[in-house]
């Protein structure tokens, strides 16, 4: 939405759940409430020369129709999920979720998922890293914050949700106790580090990280049980000296593995570009983006490096380049 705020060619309505829509603190006319019992009606009334789904996750049927009858595009967020099969979604039923998953079966058209991927006219991704084939960029990430924060203690931020399914928690807390012994044996200087877990934190990983707290010294760690607000989140990154990313090279959708940077973006790319920050991910993973620094094994001392060093993020993800990229692309999608 803010992207396009301001853009002398497009005009853009956004249709929103209940959930995503007491998000956004700016209800203009262009947002509508809507849900799965109304959007087709919703879209009968108003003619546009291009629709695009956010995600295909649920409502199988409601989208296929819409792929069908519109000019659609779809964001891909899994990318080998768009090519499985009939037979391999029933089979993905019984191995996860069942109840979840033979609710969607009933109700909300799950074998009507490879249509939808079908019958759209465009396919898009949002990291063009992953862009090839059907698979479009789509460019909406934009830097917006610029300043560099003065910090006197190191900060080091991980965002996302602290789950051990998306992000090797377990490595971060045996690194941190590493960092925390090196600091106690003066191997480097008595130096206090902040590690913020920006995203809630639950079950085991919860315990973890309140056991870690409690046996450190030298290194602040803070963490939260309940849902981070919009409001803390931003405050939080833009805080951040640099940030954390250790996601894991492997995840699943659907029982279908997915490969982060290469069939999956991971939302800390649009972080760290929102933000500004240097991001340190796994040696392993792919990117061609020089902001995303391949991990260390010193790491502390490498985010030390990294406190002091700027990149430039105006150069290619100022807000008016990035919407000029968008509409670029925008108006290849409306005429093919």
């Amino acid at each position: 939405m803010e992207i396009m705020e301001g853009s002398p060619t497009f005009s853009v309505d956004y249709y929103f759940s209940e959930k995503i829509k007491s998000q956004i603190a700016d209800h203009g006319k262009s947002v509508f409430l809507s849900d799965s019992s109304m959007i087709l009606d919703q879209l009968k009334a108003r003619k546009y020369d291009l629709i695009i789904i956010g995600t295909v996750h649920r409502y199988f049927n409601i989208f296929d129709v819409m792929s069908a009858k519109y000019h659609t595009a779809v964001i891909v967020h899994n990318m080998n999920f768009t090519g499985t099969s009939q037979m391999g979604l029933i089979k993905s039923i019984f191995r996860k979720d069942r109840i979840y998953r033979l609710k969607l079966l009933g109700k909300e058209g799950l074998l009507r998922s490879p249509e939808v991927y079908r019958k759209a006219k465009h396919l898009l991704v949002l990291d063009e890293a992953l862009s090839s084939g059907p698979f479009r960029f789509l460019p909406l990430f934009y830097t917006k914050y610029v300043n560099k924060p003065e910090n006197k203690v190191l900060t080091i931020v991980i965002p996302g949700g602290v789950s051990q399914k998306r992000r090797d928690y377990k490595k971060v807390i045996s690194t941190i106790n590493t960092i925390e012994d090196l600091i106690d044996n003066s191997v480097i200087d008595n130096k206090l580090i902040e590690f913020v877990f920006l995203g809630r934190a639950k079950n085991a990983e919860l315990k973890n990280i309140i056991d870690l707290e409690r046996s450190l010294q030298y290194i602040n760690i803070t963490y939260f049980s309940e849902r981070v607000s919009p409001s803390v989140f931003d405050a939080w990154m833009q805080k951040a000296d640099v940030l954390w990313c250790p996601i894991q090279q492997e995840t699943e959708f659907f029982s279908q593995k997915e490969v982060y940077g290469k069939t999956k973006m991971t939302g800390n790319l649009g972080d760290a570009v929102k933000f500004g920050k240097w991001a340190v991910f796994p040696a392993n993973y792919q990117s061609g983006s020089d902001f995303i620094v391949p991990e260390q094994k010193d790491i502390i001392s490498q985010f030390e490096r990294l406190k002091e060093v700027s990149y430039d993020f105006q150069k290619d993800y100022s807000k008016q380049m990035v919407q000029r990229k968008l509409e670029r692309l925008l108006n290849e999608l409306i005429v093919i």
